[in-house]
């Protein structure tokens, strides 16, 4: 962490004194975030498992639009959102 600290750091004061724009811009905008993006490195945590199961319960969502009962749409999420591994009675015929 420390070695990507100094890297980040050396990013950052080079960024600075560009006068390319868009880096300029980039360097602010990791500033502005500079204890997380350590903190994340530090920790090795991401956001994508729960980006990856909001996307199944919107998907999930999509599917279950006219349901008439809502219980249903909440029984599907919960469904895809696990690790359960439903077959259906021709899959286990092929097995």
């Amino acid at each position: 962490v420390a070695i990507a600290k100094e890297e980040l750091d050396g990013w950052i004061k080079w960024a600075q004194h560009c006068r390319i724009k868009v880096f300029v811009e980039l360097q602010r905008k990791i500033r502005r975030h500079y204890d997380a993006i350590l903190a994340t490195m530090e920790h090795h945590l991401s956001n994508s498992v729960l980006e990856a199961t909001n996307r199944k319960i919107k998907l999930s969502g999509y599917m279950a639009y006219g349901f008439r009962n809502i219980d249903n749409m909440i029984d599907m999420i919960m469904l895809r959102s696990s690790d359960i591994d439903v077959r259906l009675t021709w899959d286990y015929e092929a097995a």
